[in-house]
């Protein structure tokens, strides 16, 4: 099965706001984040969900990338 592409465009419908799913971006890769309980309400930390949280995520955080093998990965990230 092919990897499913979104854009940059799409990703920001998914935003966990009103019943919406929730995914995140990080290095070109999206994450399912809409069960994730640090992601109630599409927020986590002043982070937003339909966003490209790579900076935040590497750069940022305490727990860096090991989070990411914890969630469904959707796709990839395109322009």
């Amino acid at each position: 099965m092919a990897e499913k592409e979104i854009k940059r465009a799409d990703l920001a419908k998914y935003n966990g706001q009103n019943g919406n799913l929730a995914y995140v971006a990080v290095n070109g890769k999206v994450y399912d984040v809409t069960d994730s309980p640090a992601w109630t309400g599409g927020e986590h930390h002043g982070n937003l969900a339909g966003t490209d949280v790579t900076d935040a995520l590497l750069n940022k955080s305490p727990h860096g990338d090991k989070v990411l093998a914890k969630l469904p990965l959707v796709g990839k990230l395109v322009d």
